[in-house]
């Protein structure tokens, strides 16, 4: 299983013991009992008796502990998948996954992960125009209709705010698969993880974040995680963020703005690269053209990149990384 998909079955997990993985319950606020994975004695999503996450909604929500427990649990869970294919852990339960815009890699890992353990899925691609959406139904009424079908929500939608709505509404879990230029915090978790796996420590690293930031989810809560970590600098390469700004100030976070891409290519461990959003930009097609093309990662900033940095994407991508560093070990492994 990719990391990506072990994430999605890590998040929707809900019975059984695997390995050392112990099984942990709660009370969810409707008052139907629910259940997740834990390691070692002292469960860290708990705070005394209630569970911290009956919905996964942003960044914020996690402090270092718990993504320590998170990524182990994500490292349980990749030996399921490899030791014990056809794992019927989800039997008996359904995902909805609600997606208003596109997406590939989002989607597809949530729904192959609950395949994959046994569950189901229940499926509304491009629920923009595909779904009583079209007829002016509010997300609310739309919430309410789908948790009647189904024990856990992944929803993508093309509002900032969107999954907090949808959270407050439903009794059932509700992951936020990116709102809007909100927030992607699953996305944030797995680049977390993946930094770590590459780099071999989070402490002390220096990340180039580079591209359309102001409509970047991916990036907005990247740097929000990268908060909990101590001596992390990081450089935006960019336009204006200043919200992730003035809150990495406020977390003691140490940033930088520079338009020089080489530079911060050669001081960063990570340079991790976003698309220009084409569907943000409305009818300024003018504004879109111009900020297309002007931070490119191609073997020129590879060169001057140190030996043990890597290069990530969020994907998908159209021409900011060129093909020609796909196959660079900084590269390969690194576009998510």
């Amino acid at each position: 299983m990719a990391a990506s998909s072990s994430f999605s079955t890590m998040l929707i997990s809900q019975s059984r013991v695997v390995s050392n993985v112990k099984l942990i319950s709660w009370e969810r606020r409707s008052g139907v009992r629910r259940q997740a994975f834990d390691v070692g004695d002292k469960p860290s999503f708990f705070v005394g008796n209630k569970f911290q996450f009956d919905d996964v909604i942003e960044a914020q929500q996690f402090d270092r502990d718990i993504l320590n427990a998170i990524f182990e649990v994500t490292r349980e869970m990749e030996k399921v998948e490899k030791n014990s294919p056809g794992s019927q852990i989800l039997k008996g339960f359904l995902m909805a996954t609600l997606f208003y815009e596109p997406s590939t890699r989002t989607r597809l890992s949530f729904e192959s992960a609950m395949k994959r353990l046994g569950g189901e899925v229940l499926t509304t691609e491009n629920a923009r125009e595909f779904s009583s959406a079209a007829k002016g139904e509010t997300l609310e009424d739309t919430i309410r209709t789908v948790e009647g079908y189904s024990d856990i929500i992944v929803m993508r939608h093309f509002e900032s705010g969107a999954a907090r709505r949808a959270a407050a509404t439903a009794s059932i879990p509700v992951i936020n698969a990116g709102d809007g230029p909100g927030q992607h915090p699953t996305q944030a978790l797995l680049d977390v993880y993946t930094i770590e796996r590459e780099i071999g420590k989070l402490d002390g690293i220096k990340v180039g974040l580079v591209g359309d930031l102001a409509n970047g989810r991916t990036v907005r809560s990247l740097a929000y995680l990268l908060s909990k970590y101590q001596d992390v600098k990081i450089y935006f390469v960019s336009p204006e963020v200043d919200d992730i700004k003035d809150f990495l100030t406020s977390k003691g976070v140490e940033w930088e703005e520079s338009d020089d891409l080489m530079e911060v290519a050669s001081k960063c461990d990570v340079v991790y690269q976003t698309r220009i959003q084409r569907e943000r930009f409305g009818e300024r097609i003018d504004l879109y053209e111009a900020a297309r093309g002007n931070y490119i990662v191609d073997r020129a900033v590879l060169d001057v990149m140190q030996k043990h940095a890597v290069v990530m994407h969020p994907l998908p991508r159209l021409d900011e990384i060129t093909v020609d560093v796909d196959e660079d070990p900084r590269a390969e492994g690194c576009l998510l």
